[in-house]
């Protein structure tokens, strides 16, 4: 056990002098903004960061969750509720507010993504990972259950091969802004006629 505790200290302290090193060397003189591009080493060293802080455990685990037209669909619907405020619809990332996360939000479909184990994407969903805008889904409170996450799995896996009618269903499923609506309450009035009140009002007159 005492090598093991000792191989441990040796990676926190190499870790604590990386860090060190950074803030001495890499700080910008605009300081640490998130409105920066990330630079070469960050970018070597997120991904890093995220498979050190990874159970290895959770690296072997399978999807439960047989791969079916309706799970697909079921995650969709969460996606589109839930993720793509971030990630995109198709899970590109190219979203206001996926694209001013630091790091940005990675394009989904990619490689860098999709070659992650299932039990990998079931991790970073359920726990988040620090350091980034990727918050934890699934302890308790949490807006995924576990199935909701391995469904999610799938649908990530589906995701380079998304249509355009899928797209689009997506769009309808996508939350709605107080200004949306307002805006569709008013288109409703429009097509019906008015509201009810001016209805009322014109009986009146």
């Amino acid at each position: 056990m005492r090598p093991f505790v000792s191989f441990l200290v040796g990676v926190l302290a190499a870790a604590a002098a990386l860090a060190i090193w950074a803030a001495i060397f890499l700080v910008p003189a605009r300081g640490f903004s998130a409105a920066e591009a990330p630079g070469a080493i960050e970018r070597w060293l997120a991904p890093r960061l995220r498979s050190w802080s990874m159970p290895a455990a959770a690296k072997e685990k399978t999807n439960p969750i047989p791969d079916s037209p309706e799970v697909r669909a079921e995650g969709l619907a969460h996606w589109a509720d839930h993720c793509a405020i971030c990630h995109a619809n198709n899970g590109s990332g190219d979203a206001e507010m996926g694209k001013h996360m630091y790091p940005p939000a990675p394009d989904m479909r990619e490689a860098a993504t999709q070659r992650l184990t299932d039990g990998e994407l079931f991790s970073i969903i359920q726990n988040g990972v620090r350091f980034t805008g990727m918050p934890a889904w699934g302890p308790v409170g949490g807006a995924h259950n576990e199935e909701d996450s391995w469904k999610l799995v799938r649908f990530i896996r589906h995701l380079p091969q998304l249509s355009a009618e899928e797209e689009r269903k997506m769009r309808e499923l996508n939350p709605k802004s107080p200004e949306e609506l307002k805006e569709e309450e008013e288109e409703k009035e429009f097509l019906s006629g008015g509201s009810t009140q001016e209805h009322t009002h014109h009986e009146h007159h």
